[in-house]
């Protein structure tokens, strides 16, 4: 038998039944688990008999089992491209506390360390080989790799090849003389977060043409979706942090570093442990700042949007955005953080006029041509139109990935909070009215807040200075409140219907604005909350693993406390000594031998051997 698409040389029938039952018992030996999930029992026989492949799984997924199992099954090392170097360390932490022989080549390693690594490899002494990307733009690199039996390439983060995407590295581009040196070593591309067109260009550049793609659905059900109107962001994190996740690890992403510094602050104040997270920090204390959040239980990383940050923590239990992410793609990866337990987590954000503004004004002075510009401007149209929803939040995500017509999830703000629509013709074209009249009859433009006034019928200063109380749509808007404008504004700038411009941020109007003006385009629009509704959790929210009885939640924080400080002792995140999903097995079922022990998931050989006498121990204290 035979895969479709394959590369290297075809097993028989009876070899690709052997390689597959040798995965099953890596699987079960190793990583202590007895079955595979979805489609990774398919990819991992596929690479395992000499295919490429283009994997697209969420965050969760279980995407690093489909190269590790294979690397394990086939003779030689499986080498890692990865552009997150400050998370290589506990990969292979991680890897090492399961016995699988694991290293990495990186710029933060002294000479010693990378002869020893590199020694390692030539020997055959290593199941998986670490890279960054820019390593392998060193001939020294490909000489290395040359002098040991690969057994396959792992693109991780394939995304980061495409150049229209949102988290783009140059030294990606460089990866397809993998497939030009090494044309039989299989090779998996992966990633969490790739539209159509970016699977097309992975495809291209990573020389894939002749790969299966195995392409999961996007859907974290896990993951409850809200957007709330900006007001008082800080308090409004505040509030959100300790009515719904008081004591959780979170992440929070900010725009500009001024702004994580301040929110990091502010939180610490308000007794949330926080910590910063920025490319203007000295190395060594962001590095201190991700350790912590690694290995620390409740602690929050305040972070920046724009500077990716790795992070294999399984349990996030929140993300939110104090600042409007520049695309879905970024949304997503960002979001997806959260919950990679698959126990329930909350994706929040507050989004605001400002926020348009602000988004638009960098794409204005963006460097790159007219069509990089086009680009990110669809990018922020489909961002907001996510925003400005009316229907299920997930289901207008998931579309977004190619995944359409799916049913309202029931666990998003929209579905649990159905927001109101109105007929906002009228106010549109009071306000597209408004900066008409500033146009044709003085030669002015403004922003938001002006137009708004105007409309509102106030005296202030600036309106007294220019005349505007004496323009004919001075006060034609006091039938709405200020926040009402803004939105108003908002949701018009979102639908195409005006545009802003400038470093003052004015508002023009569009080509569309004239159908609102002058041909009868209806405009719908959702009506702004008095407050914004905490929408209450929804039934549909996924249970965890193992419901616990109330009489075995004191031994799940035992087991906690023991996890803290064996992990602490070694150094280590505690997820890398057990996930909290078998901490809350061990519980529930109580083993009381090391074989009973053994049938947990998630609990291989190695663990076994190493962490189930102190395992024991606590449950003997019962």
């Amino acid at each position: 038998m035979t895969l479709p698409d394959q590369v290297g040389t075809p097993t028989t029938a009876s070899t690709a039944a052997a390689e597959s039952g040798a995965a099953q018992e890596v699987l079960r030996r190793v990583f202590g688990y007895d079955r595979f999930r979805g489609d990774q029992a398919e990819i991992v026989a596929h690479v395992i008999d000499g295919g490429d492949a283009l994997v697209l799984m969420p965050t969760g997924g279980g995407k690093s089992l489909c190269y590790q199992v294979p690397a394990l099954v086939r003779p030689g090392v499986g080498v890692v491209v990865s552009p997150l170097i400050a998370l290589m360390q506990d990969q292979v932490d991680a890897l090492s506390a399961l016995g699988v022989r694991a290293g990495f080549l990186n710029s933060t390693q002294y000479p010693d360390e990378r002869r020893t690594v590199e020694a390692q490899f030539v020997a055959g002494e290593l199941d998986l080989l670490y890279l960054a990307p820019e390593r392998l733009r060193l001939e020294s690199t490909t000489q290395l790799l040359a002098r040991g039996e690969i057994a396959l390439f792992a693109i991780d983060e394939a995304h980061c090849v495409s150049q229209w995407g949102h988290d783009f590295r140059p030294d990606y581009l460089e990866l397809s003389v993998l497939h030009q040196r090494w044309p039989k070593v299989p090779r998996v591309a992966l990633t969490a977060t790739a539209t159509e067109r970016t699977r097309d260009e992975i495809v291209h550049r990573l020389d894939l043409g002749s790969s299966r793609q195995f392409v999961a659905s996007f859907d974290r059900p896990n993951i409850q979706y809200r957007i709330e109107p900006k007001n008082r962001p800080e308090r409004q994190l505040l509030d959100f942090i300790r009515t719904e996740h008081a004591g959780d690890a979170g992440i929070v992403y900010c725009l500009s570093r001024n702004s994580v510094e301040k929110t990091a602050a502010f939180l610490n104040e308000n007794g949330i442990s926080a910590v910063p997270y920025h490319a203007g920090l000295d190395n060594r204390v962001r590095a201190a700042n991700q350790s912590r959040f690694l290995r620390e239980e409740g602690l929050v990383v305040v972070a920046t949007i724009a500077f990716g940050m790795g992070i294999d923590k399984p349990d996030v239990r929140f993300v939110a955005h104090l600042d409007l992410p520049k695309s879905v793609e970024g949304y997503y990866q960002e979001t997806g953080r959260a919950g990679r337990d698959g126990q329930p987590s909350t994706a929040w954000m507050v989004y605001g006029l400002a926020d348009v503004v602000q988004q638009r004004k960098l794409i204005d002075n963006s460097e790159g041509d007219a069509a990089h510009r086009r680009q990110l401007q669809l990018h922020l149209d489909a961002m907001l139109a996510l925003c400005e929803t009316v229907g299920c939040r997930r289901t207008r995500l998931l579309a977004y990935f190619g995944q359409p017509d799916q049913t309202p999830c029931g666990n998003c703000d929209t579905c649990l909070t159905p927001p109101e629509s109105w007929d906002g013709t009228v106010a549109a074209q009071k306000l597209l009215s408004t900066v008409l009249r500033l146009k044709r009859e003085r030669g002015q433009s403004f922003g938001a807040g002006h137009i708004i006034e105007i409309l509102l019928g106030k005296q202030n200063p600036k309106v007294l200075q220019y005349d505007h109380h004496e323009l004919k749509v001075f006060g034609i808007g006091t039938d709405l409140r200020d926040t009402e404008w803004r939105g108003v504004v908002r949701q018009l700038l979102a639908a195409g219907l005006l545009a802003v411009h400038g470093d003052y941020g004015v508002l023009t109007l569009t080509e569309a604005s004239n159908e609102v003006l002058f041909d009868g385009r209806k405009v719908p629009l959702r009506r702004e909350p008095e407050r914004a509704a905490k929408p209450a959790r929804a039934a549909k929210s996924p249970k965890v693993a193992v419901e616990l009885a109330p009489a075995d939640a004191s031994l799940f924080d035992r087991l906690r406390k023991w996890r803290a400080a064996t992990a602490k002792e070694q150094g280590v995140p505690a997820y890398v000594v057990f996930h909290d999903a078998t901490l809350r097995e061990i519980a529930a079922r109580k083993p009381a031998s090391l074989a009973e022990l053994g049938a947990i998931s998630g609990i291989g050989e190695n663990k076994l051997a190493k962490y189930g006498a102190g395992v024991l121990e606590v449950l003997a204290e019962e």
